[in-house]
């Protein structure tokens, strides 16, 4: 077991109050949020030295939450489109707020690459140090296979995978804005 196994990532949507809370517990505005009948959107600007804004789309049942980073630099990261965090996402609760939970398991997509796993030596940690039960690290594994399968069937586009599991086109706001 490593020394930098740490508790999973839990973040807060507050929908109503147009936040978004880290799992540091820094409060974010929130520029917009949308939520639909499989999913939430959000849209925010970032105090990040990499990157400006943040787009995120919290898809519960595929156990995945999509993300468009608009990095300051166009040569950090070329050619990510996106990039997926696998964990546990819920929501609205009775106040409308959201909640991710990160299970570590990450998933990069880089124009003209297949889908990339990464973090899964972070995965074996955090069960190590029991901050994930063997039920959720099994399904993470198997949330994280779906995706790479899901993206491969499409000529390694994960949004179009995701596009068709959701019934309509995800937007973005340099792809057919949200």
């Amino acid at each position: 077991m490593s020394d930098a196994a740490h508790p999973p990532k839990v973040e807060v949507f507050d929908v109503p109050a147009l936040t978004n809370t880290d799992n540091k517990g820094f409060v974010r505005p929130v520029a917009a949020y949308r939520a639909t009948d499989y999913g939430l959107y959000m849209s925010r600007t970032a105090d990040h030295p990499r990157f400006e804004h943040l787009e995120s789309w919290l898809l519960p049942f595929l156990g995945l939450r999509a993300n468009v980073f608009h990095f300051r630099d166009a040569d950090y990261r070329p050619g990510q489109r996106l990039y997926l965090d696998v964990g546990e996402f819920t929501g609205p609760d009775d106040e409308g707020r959201w909640h991710a939970t990160d299970w570590y398991l990450d998933l990069v997509d880089v124009t003209g690459r297949p889908l990339e796993l990464v973090d899964v030596d972070e995965l074996f940690d955090a069960q190590a140090a029991g901050h994930l039960t063997v039920d959720q690290c099994t399904r993470a594994v198997e949330t994280a296979v779906r995706a790479l399968t899901g993206a491969a069937r499409h000529g390694d586009d994960v949004q179009a995978w995701l596009d068709e599991q959701v019934g309509e086109p995800l937007t973005w706001l340099d792809r057919g804005g949200s």
